[in-house]
């Protein structure tokens, strides 16, 4: 009886202590904290950044968690029987122990919650499950002996908690939790199936989890988890990274107003609401292979056929009310190789200022040993309607012309790519930047056989782009007064969002490029696409969305890597 008042005291005391403790030294984010809080006995999985996670994660639930701990803790004195008070179990990281199986199954049985951590430490980056490490067998084997259920649990920030500047008062470390639906232990399925289906969908639900809070809460390179000892160094100021930042701050606000500004001269008619349903609900019959289906040009053929020399035309395949912009254009400076070499297509940013740049850089590609070709993206250069501004009509609040807009540059470059394999050329690379790094993955989701796929400060959440983009601020006024809710929109997300989309490519051809301090394609958005394309490659630039650093460290990317 005495032995259950102290055990008792001692789990509310440390409860208390822990709400305590990290109330006043951190901002805790929960996300889907139901799912903790559901009756029943199930195991508790997460991911191990530091050892503050187990007391955070247990600060947020309503109910006790049975934390399955390192067994070199319990001998320590004062630890071990503070670990014991609360109901931690120790277990042995390399190898499998009989008695705290027994010990775990026991629990699970009896109703209770079993945290563990399946990556057996605590790990960060390439060695970390989000980083897409594999799972240890351990939790999936666990779940489907005891015969209960798996939440999946993703923990950030709380690494920074090994500085000691973030303990101090006011200082308030953001730490970040988001828990998963219950995976089932698959009891119908035979033993070794349902352990390698639980294994599968933890490990996707730690993925999914991972990117909903850098998505949610638009997290930063920093707010990624770091090794301790890294944290635990003191980090020198860096005024000139400030001095960087706010510069392209600035400037990413100024082009966010002209974007707004542009948008302004463009409104919805009242049956906008009706149009864009109708065309969604056409649009949802539509995989993205048939959506951006390229039919072969007879015009474009002949013209390749023919070696009109730089410039490339031919009729689009998608008609629009603007008659400039139903012909489809690119500038070909082949190098001496001809055929033999391979082919870059340069997509260009939205109301992209001058070709003059891309001209240059196609020059380089021709030193490089590459043809380049530099495409006109629809409503831009040579497709702009009179009376109107380079690539005004290309993002407004007219979703459908955005979406066909989009359609037509993909297809038009589908086109190009065919055109040219039929006359022997063999071999493309796509270098996309922002709007064209939007059309470059919408490619990557559609042609298989690409050399290399370079997106460079892409759009590719296009959720973030329409309903919280600081550069589309009145294409929301507009959606909002036509009565067009998110909903809609999302709806056409499988063909228009690469973030909610895979690659059909090799994803290891693919290059991910950030600005550290881009306002318009996060930086988090950037790392969620490239963590969900698995095998693709994140380089990271200090600059904001416009700015012509990017480029540079792009192609030289390119070059060390071979392509």
């Amino acid at each position: 009886m005495i032995g259950k008042i102290f055990h008792s005291i001692a789990n509310r005391t440390a409860a208390l202590s822990m709400k305590l403790l990290f109330g006043y030294s951190s901002r805790i984010y929960v996300v889907d904290c139901e799912h903790i809080n559901r009756t029943g006995g199930f195991l508790l999985a997460s991911n191990h950044i530091s050892h503050f996670d187990p007391p955070i994660i247990s600060s947020v639930a309503r109910r006790k968690i049975d934390w399955m701990a390192m067994a070199e803790f319990f001998p320590i004195p004062g630890l071990g029987h503070f670990l014991r008070a609360v109901d931690a179990f120790p277990a042995a990281r390399d190898r499998a122990d009989r008695k705290t199986i027994r010990s775990a199954i026991e629990r699970l049985k009896d109703g209770r919650i079993v945290g563990v951590f399946p990556e057996g430490g605590i790990r960060d980056g390439a060695r970390s499950l989000l980083g897409g490490a594999p799972l240890r067998p351990g939790a999936s084997t666990l779940a489907h002996m005891a015969g209960v259920p798996i939440v999946p649990c993703v923990i950030l920030g709380s690494d920074r908690l090994y500085a000691k500047r973030n303990w101090l008062t006011l200082r308030r470390t953001p730490v970040w939790i988001a828990f998963g639906q219950a995976i089932s232990h698959f009891p119908e399925l035979e033993k070794s199936v349902a352990r390698a289906r639980i294994e599968q969908e933890l490990a996707d639900g730690f993925q999914r989890l991972y990117a909903e809070l850098r998505r949610k809460f638009q997290l930063t390179r920093d707010d990624l988890p770091h090794p301790p000892r890294e944290r635990m160094r003191s980090q020198p100021k860096n005024p000139r990274r400030r001095l960087h930042r706010a510069a392209a701050n600035a400037v990413d606000f100024a082009m966010c107003v002209s974007m707004n500004l542009v948008q302004s001269r463009h409104r919805l008619n009242g049956r906008s609401a009706e149009e864009m349903d109708r065309y969604v609900v056409e649009c949802e019959k539509l995989t993205p292979h048939e959506y951006y289906a390229a039919p072969k040009d007879v015009g474009l053929i002949a013209a390749i056929q023919n070696g009109n020399g730089f410039l490339l035309t031919w009729r689009s395949p998608i008609e629009t009310e603007f008659p400039r912009n139903n012909v489809a254009r690119a500038d070909f400076f082949p190098c001496g190789r001809g055929k033999a070499a391979p082919t870059v297509f340069m997509l260009h940013a939205l109301m992209s200022a001058t070709h003059i740049g891309y001209r240059r850089w196609a020059a380089r590609f021709n030193e490089l040993g590459w043809n380049a070709c530099f495409v006109h993206l629809p409503y831009h250069y040579s497709r702009v309607p009179p009376g109107h501004w380079n690539g005004e009509l290309a993002i407004t609040a007219d979703l459908i012309r955005n979406a066909e807009g989009l359609r037509q540059g993909v297809i038009e470059v589908r086109q190009l790519i065919g055109a040219l394999r039929d006359h022997g050329y063999s071999e493309f690379g796509i270098l996309g930047t922002s709007y064209g790094g939007w059309i470059g993955a919408l490619l990557a989701m559609v042609e298989r056989d690409l050399r290399f796929v370079a997106l460079m400060c892409p759009i590719v959440n296009v959720e973030h782009a329409i309903w919280q983009n600081p550069g589309t601020a009145f294409m929301r006024r507009e959606l909002r007064r036509a009565k067009i809710a998110p909903e809609l929109v999302a709806r056409h997300f499988h063909l228009s969002s690469p973030l909610h989309n895979e690659p059909a490519c090799d994803p290891a051809r693919v290059l991910f490029v950030s600005g550290d301090f881009d306002l318009i394609a996060r930086p988090a958005d950037i790392d969620a696409i490239q963590q969900k394309w698995r095998g693709s490659e994140l380089l990271r630039v200090p600059q904001g969305h416009f700015g012509y650093r990017v480029m540079r460290e792009t192609v030289t990317r390119l070059k060390e890597r071979g392509f």
